[in-house]
Order: C-alpha cells, then sequence, then structure tokens
C-alpha cells in the first residue's frame, strides 16, 4: 500500500513536544523522567495510526506507552488521537526499529508489542520481519529479565514463521490463539488493520512469549 505524502508532516510533529518527543536519544536508560510517573514502560512496534496504543494507555492507567513508528505521513494520525485523548502516559517516536538500541537501555522496557507488522512473505527478505532473530536480540537487549512479547497478524505464514522463531530464540511461549476473535481471550483492543482484516473474514493470530533469564 503506497502512503500519501504529507509534506506538513514534520512540522505538525514537531509542534506537539509534549507528545512526540523530539530527542529521545537523551531518555535513553531513563524513560521514567519523560512520563509524570515512574511506571512500568510498554512500547509498540509500528504503531501506525495509533488507535491500538492510545487505547491501551487509556485502558493501563498505571503503564507508559511508547508508539514507535517510522512514516511521519502515518504518525501523524496517531498524534490527533493522542490530541484529543489528552493522555500523559503515552508518547511518540518517529525513529527507525531497527536502531531501538540508540534510544532504550538494558531494562528499560517491559513489553514490546508488534501488531500486524510487514510479513516480508520473500525468503530474502527474511531479515527485515520484525520477528526474525535479529530483532529478537535487539529487543532483548532494552528490556528487563523476563520481558515479554505480544504479538498479532491476520498472515498465517508469518505466525508460523514467528513462533519458530520464537522457539528457535529460546523464548517461553505462555498464550497462543489460532482465531482470537472466535476465543475466549478478553480485553483485547483493536488495530485499525485488525478490525478492517476481520471485517474481510480474515482469522487473527496472537501469541504471547516471555524471555528467559
Amino acid at each position: 500500500m503506497r502512503l500519501r505524502n504529507k509534506p506538513w508532516a514534520q512540522e505538525r510533529l514537531d509542534q506537539y513536544p509534549q507528545y512526540v518527543v523530539p530527542n529521545p536519544e537523551s531518555y535513553k536508560g531513563r524513560w521514567n523522567e519523560a512520563f509524570d510517573r515512574n511506571q512500568p514502560l510498554h512500547i509498540e512496534v509500528g504503531t501506525g495510526k495509533g488507535r491500538f496504543i492510545t487505547e491501551m494507555a487509556k485502558a493501563n492507567p498505571e503503564i507508559n506507552y511508547i508508539g514507535i513508528e517510522l512514516y511521519k505521513s502515518v504518525l501523524v494520525t496517531a498524534l490527533d488521537r493522542l490530541i484529543e485523548a489528552e493522555l500523559p502516559n503515552v508518547k511518540l517516536l518517529n525513529i527507525n526499529a531497527a536502531d531501538l538500541q540508540k534510544y532504550f537501555a538494558k531494562n528499560d522496557v517491559s513489553r514490546v508489542y508488534l501488531n500486524f507488522s510487514d510479513p516480508w512473505p520473500k525468503k530474502r527478505h527474511e531479515k527485515r520481519r520484525l520477528t526474525y532473530k535479529d530483532f529478537l536480540k535487539l529487543y532483548e537487549s532494552i528490556m528487563v529479565d523476563e520481558g515479554e512479547i505480544h504479538f498479532k497478524t491476520d498472515n498465517q505464514g508469518l505466525f508460523e514463521y514467528s513462533l519458530i522463531s520464537f522457539s528457535a530464540y529460546g523464548l517461553l511461549l505462555t498464550y497462543i490463539s489460532l482465531d482470537l476473535h472466535n476465543s475466549d481471550f478478553t480485553g483485547n483492543i483493536m488495530t485499525e488493520y485488525e478490525e478492517k482484516f476481520s471485517q474481510q473474514g480474515n482469522r487473527i493470530y496472537r501469541c504471547e512469549v516471555k524471555f528467559r533469564k
């Protein structure tokens, strides 16, 4: 899907430093200082238009959240959601997920959310998948001991690949659903893609995994 360019996006993001952190590298190892309260930090890698991260922050005021998105033209929509919601426990970063170590230190993050990530189906693009072993190593390097990854997708191939990748890395599988919307799971917050795909009749896959000490 081609993104519509919004040449004004950077200016818009710059106008709201209380939501879009302008110098995120300066908070490495001390992200509690970016929020009103010192509490656990969860990040969403690929936050898109921000529905998930905003609703999670509303539902869980005892958690701090950061939504990470590479594309400015998408992030401005997430920003608009935050402006309307006026949430003190969520921030946005316009960075590349491959650079997480530049902005986060060991023990900064308690949980990583991966929602409807690009499946990169071609074998030659395997290293770009956000559940590839190198990304798992990256997440582990910024997380607390026994930190968690929560993963959702409508792509069966990516889900099967990810389960194998998680297992090969030594992660502990603590939850799995092969049809989330027809399961007994409660408290699910949908992303924009999730709502669209489920309305089309696509099955939604979900799992939770934990790093071992």
